[in-house]
């Protein structure tokens, strides 16, 4: 991809929860609250995505605490959950947004393993109080569906909407 400009720019959007909204559409509004947040010209590409956690058809988003964070872990303990990510493609003034669906199984984790992991510091910033890619992963034992959205972005869907959005590795 050498010679394809990437920027990152952060939006300053507050990610808030509307009353009655519900997790799929939660993560869908905010990716695209984020993708129209950002300054572009009309020929840049825009991707903004957000990742939550639902378990029980609770949402679990980042824990403020370790102690929020080993609820969540003995919440995700010896059961699967869905992960959701919203994402956002916009260019000029069109927008495509979806949102993928991931479902992830946890092992039974102990006392210990919470505790430990909590401690680690890995779960703050991270949607459901966990990184797969990190500490984490030890704990997984199936996830059905993109493993990279759990990541926090579904790059083969974030690629499939670039394309409709007209990207082309030509126009790097």
């Amino acid at each position: 991809m050498a010679g394809i400009p990437f920027v990152v720019r952060v939006p300053g959007v507050e990610e808030v929860r509307q009353n009655g909204e519900n997790a799929h559409a939660y993560v869908e509004r905010l990716a695209r609250d984020k993708a129209l947040a950002v300054e572009a010209s009309a020929d840049e590409f825009v991707v903004a995505a957000d990742t939550t956690v639902v378990v029980d058809d609770d949402v679990l988003e980042k824990p403020e605490s370790e102690a929020v964070a080993a609820g969540m872990l003995r919440r995700l303990s010896g059961r699967q959950h869905v992960v959701l990510t919203g994402v956002c493609v916009r260019r000029g003034s069109q927008l495509w947004s979806g949102v993928e669906s991931t479902l992830v199984t946890f092992k039974q984790l102990t006392d210990a393993d919470i505790h430990a992991y909590a401690a680690s510091g890995e779960p703050f910033d991270k949607a459901g109080g966990y990184a797969i890619q990190g500490l984490a992963s030890k704990y997984i034992t199936r996830v059905d569906g993109c493993f990279f959205n759990v990541v926090g972005l579904p790059v083969a869907r974030v690629y499939e909407m670039l394309l409709a959005a007209g990207y082309s590795l030509a126009l790097g």
